[in-house]
């Protein structure tokens, strides 16, 4: 079935403002912690090479505990409550930051941060799970309301990134805990409105094994081309900043051209129900592999061309938010019920973890080495072999038993 084939409602309306709320708060946090963490860090006298080596512990910690956290809701058949306990340790984790902020030697600084990427980990994976599950209708999710949804994600860290520059700027940087904590806080206030009553997750079964739905060819090409794409993506999250840098552009320049990005990203999930269900899921994957290598080589080529360079951004709609949507698709329908939570994680785990860690240090090599050009000339290249994969993905589908049926 395509995404437009969903049938009458199997689940009664879900409380989406409480999955909005969440989401905008969650990635309200990702907009304050991640661009301002390493000036605090800094400000508490870490080198830089110290300051890389605890960002880098975000993707290293997602390789492990999305599943972790996946696993037990799956096991518990709770995953609003996972999602509530995942964000109140992640709070105890900012209010340690703050407390540990004065301590010598700054290990506690480390160890708190460690435990708050930990914590952190298990939020979207768990609450991913929930909202499909609520979201489902006839053995589909209903992709026009899981974008308007999704979307606020996007407008929260818009909201955070640009609000907390200001506000940091006035008070100083030695006031990010605090403003850590709130953020926290109200991530962890917000999560008690999930529903829990409606959850059919299995309740305490495990369901069939992982590994069963993993060894299906389809499935497991799938994986290999997000894995691949979301690695090509590591140059853009990673170095894209430090290369327009290179070439000249201010922070102005740098700034609009993510701006560009994000707001093709939201029109993408606002609109995306009219219009998402015309191809099936693995053919949008395979458009946005494609548009990735389009993306990357004209950055690559062409970034100094600042036309150019916001056209390539604005594939963002794409390569990112068209990406996403479809990724969340397939994972519904090729880990249903009790299985939901550990889909939604080893997509959070083989899509951003590994991808993040390799990516980050391949191209940490490629741009010393080389130049960040090459970094996205390398990005490009690896977008095609996604192509490879993807296309790959659906021929084994079809040769099985047809794309309809086996999707």
């Amino acid at each position: 079935m395509t995404a437009a084939a969903a049938g009458t409602g199997s689940s009664p309306p879900a409380p989406l403002g409480a999955f909005a709320a969440v989401w905008f708060t969650y990635f309200a946090t990702v907009g304050l912690f991640n661009p301002y963490a390493p000036l605090w860090f800094k400000e508490l006298g870490f080198s830089t090479l110290a300051i890389g080596a605890i960002a880098s512990m975000q993707s290293w910690t997602r390789v492990v505990a999305p599943y972790a956290w996946g696993w037990l809701g799956d096991r518990r058949g709770r995953r609003a409550e996972g999602v509530r306990w995942a964000t109140g340790l992640a709070l105890a984790a900012a209010i340690g930051l703050w407390a540990s902020r004065a301590a010598p030697g700054g290990t506690a600084v480390v160890l708190f941060t460690a435990a708050l990427f930990l914590a952190s980990g298990g939020i979207v994976p768990l609450t991913e799970a929930a909202l499909s599950q609520h979201l489902q209708r006839g053995g589909e999710m209903d992709l026009a309301r899981y974008g308007r949804v999704r979307v606020w994600g996007s407008l929260g860290f818009v909201v955070a990134v640009t609000l907390s520059g200001v506000a940091l700027e006035r008070s100083g940087i030695g006031a990010f805990p605090v403003f850590a904590v709130g953020a926290f806080g109200v991530l962890w206030l917000a999560s008690w409105a999930l529903p829990s009553a409606a959850e059919a997750s299995g309740g305490g079964q495990t369901g069939p094994a992982v590994w069963t739905v993993l060894r299906r060819p389809v499935v497991a090409w799938f994986f290999v081309g997000v894995f691949l794409t979301v690695m090509a993506h590591t140059a853009l999250y990673a170095f894209l900043s430090l290369y327009l840098d290179q070439l000249g552009y201010g922070k102005g320049v740098v700034g609009a051209a993510w701006a560009v990005a994000v707001a093709a990203e939201i029109a993408f999930f606002w609109t995306q129900g009219r219009f998402f269900g015309r191809l099936l899921p693995l053919v949008w994957l395979q458009w946005a592999a494609g548009l990735s290598a389009l993306r990357f080589v004209l950055v690559a080529a062409l970034g100094s061309v600042l036309p150019v360079l916001l056209a390539a951004q604005l594939l963002h709609a794409m390569t990112f938010a068209a990406q996403h949507a479809a990724c969340i698709t397939l994972v519904h329908r090729f880990f249903p019920g009790a299985l939901r939570g550990r889909g939604q994680a080893l997509y959070s785990v083989l899509g951003y973890g590994c991808s993040g860690v390799v990516g980050g240090l391949a191209g940490g090599w490629l741009g010393s080495h080389f130049g960040f050009s090459a970094v996205f000339w390398a990005a490009g290249g690896v977008a095609v072999l996604s192509w490879w994969a993807l296309h790959t993905a659906q021929s084994h589908d079809i040769g099985r038993d047809g794309v309809k049926d086996a999707l």
